[in-house]
Parts: structure tokens; C-alpha cells; sequence
């Protein structure tokens, strides 16, 4: 399956598809150098596909994890493309998840004040959320994904037979972000979340593949048609941060142990919580939410010992911050979530009690 995707300069394609990595050059059929990014994780399984296509392209690997998502590492990149002579003909090449992703496009942006971009996602996460919209950035240790650029890519290739590689874990963290695209503007996704076991489907022998081609287009047109109306989340493109005030600070103070798809599961979580307490939504929906993560094999809870004080310490370096003011995506009911910049902190405490996992 194809969709389009339009921005203010251009306009690119993101396929779904089975078993088309391989066909990756036959779409960039002007390109000539490249720069492929991935991490020591992925490099092994896909590295020689991409090679084999652009022999004489550079295989960049770095560590893998959100750990090393920071300037530094950044920088081996572009020694890296200096090294091998790479110019602004280049194409940068991502493979891999989120955080390849992210740095891949921002090392995109800047290496000679920009080349081409080109992304195939790896993971569940990042074909449904991180390699739509042309988000790009590193962490700080203030927070993440304090440094960074708006680069769209010019073509995304996901490859669902690459789930097979996947962890089970990152298979899970995936669902999580498509449990969040459900809640915004597709409660249809939930239902389709609960029908199947999506790990068996995944890696099954003969499973049908069908419904986990339909399940990824269906989650990436809801982020597609948001991103398309606000490409540089001047308004509604915020609401896609569901989850995230409460994910990232967790993520944070966890010193990246908690991944990031089980964060924003988390903060699903908190969010439901923290709607109802306010009066916005029935009590019920932390329930439904609950369930629907539950079937997907994601947490609940907050780790426990994990201190309510440090968490909203960190989320003082949210980028959604305005004014001063912690703004917080809340829910009224599926389909229908919105932006509240004036929550108590005392109730966002309440909700981090309540949300984190007995001792």
C-alpha cells in the first residue's frame, strides 16, 4: 500500500509492503551515493541488502539505543560521510527504529546545510510514528529531543517482514503508538489492536498477513492526515504527544531502562487517569485503555520506587511547556483528545500515585 504525504515544500510516499527492501534501489534509481545509517543491532540483518544495491555506499553503524541519541554520537556520523568524501549529492540512507530515525533525518539536515533523506523503518514504532512528518533530533540531557530539525524524507520504505527480527518487547512498544493514533482520531484501531494476538501473527509461519498490512496503513494515514495539517505543530499536530509529557519524563528518570513505546503505554495510562480525575472522561476509560495495553503485553504501572517529584522535575524540560505552564494531552472520549495547559500539579501528583506500581 502506498500513501501520499504532502508538506509545504513537497510531497513523498510512504509503501507498506512485504519483502520490498530489497527493492529500495530500483525507487532511487537517480541515486548514486549514499550514506547508510543503522545501529549494531540492525546493521548485520540488513546492512548487506542495502550493500549489495550501493556497493560502493558507506555503511554507517552506531550503538544501538535512546542512550546514545546525543550530539556526540552525531558526530561520528558526519566524520564518517567526511571521511568517505560524501557531498550534497548524497542521499542519507536510515535503517532502523526511532532513534535512528531521528538522528539519521537531523544529520540529513545539517550535514552541508542538507542532502536527501531516505528512512526504512525497522520497527513497529517507528513505521507508525517516527518516520511520518518529518521530525528529526537528539537528546540533551536536559531532555529529549530538546535539539533538532523539521526534514522530510523523500520516500518511506516500511518493511513489515522486518517485524520478524523484532523483539517481542519492541514488537509491544509499536502497539503502544498505534493504541494512541486510536484514541485521537480512530477508535477503530482499538478494536483492531484487541482482535488479534499480533505477536503470533507477526511471527507465525503461516499467519495472514493481510491484517497487519491493513492495521500499519490504517495507524500511519491517522498520524499522515495530522502532520498534513499542521506539519510544524503550530496547533492539532500536539495532540500526537498523547502519552508523551508523562512517556518522556519516565524514560528519563528511568535513565532510558523503561523503552520509549512502554513509556508512552504508561502515560496512556496516566492521561486516562489524570482526564477523569479533572472531570473530563468517565472513569472507564483508563479501564478500556488498560485492557486494550494489557492485550498487547505493554505495563501498566509506573516502575515502582520511581519518585512522583523527579518525574515532574523532568517534565519541566517538555517541549510542549508554554509559558511556563506544563501543557498535558488529555481525552474527553476516543476520537476526541485535546490540549489542557492549566492541570494542577497537585492532581498530576495524584495521578502519579495512583499510577505507580506498588513496592
Amino acid at each position: 500500500m502506498t500513501l501520499p504525504v504532502t508538506h509545504p515544500t513537497g510531497e513523498y510516499d510512504v509503501v507498506v509492503g512485504f519483502d520490498i527492501l530489497r527493492s529500495l534501489r530500483e525507487r532511487l534509481s537517480d541515486v548514486e551515493s549514499v550514506a547508510i545509517i543503522t545501529d549494531e543491532n540492525v546493521a548485520p540483518l540488513y546492512g548487506p541488502v542495502l550493500k549489495k544495491q550501493w556497493p560502493n555506499g558507506v555503511l554507517i553503524t552506531v550503538p544501538a539505543g535512546e542512550a546514545y541519541k546525543t550530539l556526540d554520537t552525531v558526530r561520528t556520523i558526519y566524520d564518517q560521510m567526511f571521511a568517505a568524501g560524501l557531498d550534497r549529492k548524497a542521499v542519507v540512507i536510515s535503517v532502523g527504529g526511532g532513534v535512528i530515525n531521528d538522528m539519521s533525518g537531523f544529520v540529513a539536515a545539517s550535514y552541508m546545510r542538507g542532502i536527501r533523506f531516505v528512512t526504512c523503518p525497522t520497527t513497529l514504532l517507528s513505521m507508525v510514528d517516527a518516520s511520518v512528518g518529518g521530525k528529526t533530533g537528539v537528546d540533551m540531557p536536559q531532555g529529549k529531543n530538546l535539539i533538532g530539525a523539521f526534514k522530510q524524507p523523500e520516500l518511506v520504505l516500511a518493511d513489515l517482514s522486518t517485524l520478524k527480527t523484532l523483539p517481542a518487547r519492541e514488537l509491544s512498544c509499536g502497539m503502544a503508538e498505534i493504541i494512541k493514533h486510536g484514541v485521537i482520531n480512530a477508535p477503530e484501531l482499538l478494536t483492531d489492536v484487541k482482535i488479534y494476538d499480533w505477536h503470533e501473527i507477526i511471527y507465525g509461519e503461516d499467519s495472514n498477513r493481510r491484517p497487519l498490512l491493513e492495521l500499519v496503513t490504517n495507524a500511519i494515514q491517522v498520524k499522515r492526515d495530522v502532520v498534513q495539517e499542521d506539519p510544524f505543530e503550530d496547533g492539532r499536530r500536539a495532540l500526537l504527544n498523547l502519552g508523551h509529557t508523562f512517556g518522556h519524563a519516565i524514560e528519563q528518570v528511568s535513565e532510558f531502562g523503561v523503552p520509549h513505546g512502554e513509556g508512552v503505554g504508561m502515560g496512556l495510562v496516566c492521561a486516562a487517569h489524570l482526564s477523569a480525575a479533572l472531570g473530563y472522561c468517565p472513569p472507564d476509560m483508563q479501564q478500556l485503555l488498560e485492557s486494550t495495553l494489557r492485550h498487547v503485553r505493554l505495563p501498566l504501572r509506573i516502575p515502582a520506587g520511581m519518585d512522583g517529584e523527579e518525574l515532574v522535575e523532568a517534565m519541566q524540560t517538555d517541549k510542549k511547556k508554554m509559558d511556563g505552564k506544563l501543557r498535558f494531552i488529555l481525552i474527553r472520549q476516543l476520537g476526541e483528545a485535546f490540549i489542557d495547559g492549566d492541570v494542577p500539579l497537585g492532581k498530576v501528583m495524584e495521578t502519579l500515585r495512583a499510577v505507580t506500581a506498588d513496592e
